[in-house]
């Protein structure tokens, strides 16, 4: 007699042994591809690998139908074509030796079928630590060429978050995320909580004078919109479209309501997805649903203050969001319109359906079984969805993938 156990039994008992293992200090078990998994909604899907050994690839994008461009975080792009992983790099940042060169996140212009210009962000490094760095080049089919910086986030220092994620908007224009810079969070030597509730580098989020824990919004070529919220205004940075953030890594655009939606990542909870509106504050470090990596409340009124903007969705315990995107195609079974977000920390697909009978939204894993880490997710030019994922958060191991999800007719 076979023992059958539910499914989330199982995908419970799966979920703690990778976990024990990792404790352990062994690596994350391959997962079994192809797969196949049922739905919410009656859509049967299958996952397969479209490539295989990658290093921590955090991003991807789709210069044509036959192209994915990867960014791995080593500081190289690579390229997959007609299903194959190209043996060189497209680009490779300059060696470091202080670092692993480093790449956060890619984006495509808008009329990138014309100038083939492709914009990449990445540690910037210099005499007072780190910020983020914007580039763009220009892809010819094979290699990035005319690789010219952009932008420089005045978010200097040295160590902390730095976001990066990139992001055209429906105006054309070029948004960027940029973390808060908190460097408090954990002993790396003892993998425990050892944080600290001192806020004084959290609060740059809540000074226009600084571009961390912000979104900015940028021109093409890197200069500031006229029409920016802050442009003009004594002693705040033009480009900062929103403010009060810590550290957003996914941004999209509401197929109906054309609004801009950002997933960011919390402390011991409290990660968030916010529909962002110009100047507005939404709260980071005065308010979070999250608590400090001490275990005490981020501040004294962590739920709601005058001024500032409460999230559309939260969670906690931490998913970690890693990326954004809703889904417009036609070829999954009530998927049309769903967002889908990347959990790092329980290391699912998430999707949410909105306007549910009873529910503001539903929210459905995906992938967990895998045992991976969602970096990005896209919606491919087929109408199949894409995700980059990792074994791990760190680690020398190039155990990246880039998934494709499908439907089983």
């Amino acid at each position: 007699m076979k023992l059958r156990l539910p499914w989330a039994v199982a995908v419970l008992i799966v979920a703690a042994a990778a976990a024990a293992l990792r404790a352990q200090g062994g690596a994350s078990p391959a997962p079994a591809l192809p797969a196949e998994f049922n739905t919410q909604t009656g859509q049967r899907i299958r996952v397969t690998m479209v490539a295989g050994g990658l290093f921590h690839p955090w991003s991807i994008v789709f210069p044509d139908a036959r192209t994915i461009l990867v960014a791995e975080r080593n500081g190289k792009i690579r390229m997959i074509r007609d299903g194959m992983l190209q043996a060189q790099p497209v680009w490779e940042a300059p060696p470091h030796p202080a670092t692993d060169n480093g790449l956060q996140f890619l984006a495509l212009h808008p009329q990138f079928a014309q100038n083939h210009l492709v914009y990449l962000s990445y540690p910037k490094r210099g005499d007072k630590g780190t910020t983020l760095g914007i580039s763009r080049g220009r892809f010819d089919g094979t290699t990035l060429a005319d690789v010219k910086e952009i932008f420089v986030a005045d978010a200097w220092e040295t160590s902390g978050n730095l976001a990066g994620r990139l992001f055209f908007g429906a105006d054309g224009m070029l948004y960027a995320t940029v973390g808060d810079r908190d460097a408090i969070c954990c002993d790396a030597k003892q993998r425990r909580p050892d944080g600290s509730d001192d806020n004084s580098l959290r609060m740059k989020a809540q000074s226009l004078a600084s571009d961390a824990g912000k979104t900015l919004r940028l021109k093409d070529d890197g200069t500031i919109p006229p029409d920016n919220p802050f442009v003009g205004r004594a002693g705040a940075k033009p480009e900062i479209f929103t403010y009060g953030h810590r550290n957003g890594y996914g941004l999209a655009i509401h197929p109906q309501t054309g609004e801009l939606w950002q997933a960011e990542i919390g402390p011991l909870g409290g990660d968030e997805v916010n529909v962002l509106v110009a100047g507005h504050n939404y709260g980071w470090p005065l308010v979070s649903m999250g608590r400090n990596y001490t275990g005490n409340l981020v501040s004294d009124k962590p739920w709601f203050r005058e001024g500032m903007d409460n999230p559309r969705m939260f969670w906690v315990p931490s998913i970690s969001p890693s990326s954004l995107m809703f889904y417009n195609g036609d070829r999954f079974k009530g998927w049309k319109g769903s967002m889908f977000i990347g959990g790092l920390t329980n290391r699912t697909l998430i999707r949410v359906s909105f306007n549910q009978p009873s529910q503001a939204e539903r929210r459905e894993p995906l992938l967990t079984t895998l045992n991976v880490r969602p970096r990005d997710v896209k919606e491919g030019p087929d109408g199949n969805l894409y995700v980059a994922t990792e074994g791990a958060t760190g680690g020398t191991a190039a155990d990246g993938m880039v998934l494709k999800i499908e439907p089983v007719q």
